[in-house]
């Protein structure tokens, strides 16, 4: 009885807390990056910037994102 009071019901802790300690970090945190906190027209620009679009696709896209905005 005395065994599983003493110093082994500490180790039985020690590793619940380990194994916690170990998944808290290899799950998942979900995080805001910076794309999600981006307005569509910025990053339509960026993508502009980088050369992902053509200016002919820029300008379309540009006026169909100012008009959805303007008619709100």
């Amino acid at each position: 009885m005395y065994y599983y009071w003493g110093m082994h019901a500490y180790w039985w802790v020690f590793w619940f807390l380990l194994w916690i300690f170990f998944f808290s970090f290899m799950m998942p945190v979900r995080r805001i990056t910076y794309r999600q906190m981006q307005s569509p027209l910025q990053i339509l620009q960026r993508r502009y910037a980088a050369g992902e679009i053509t200016s002919e696709e820029y300008e379309e896209r540009r006026t169909k994102l100012l008009r959805d905005v303007n008619q709100k």
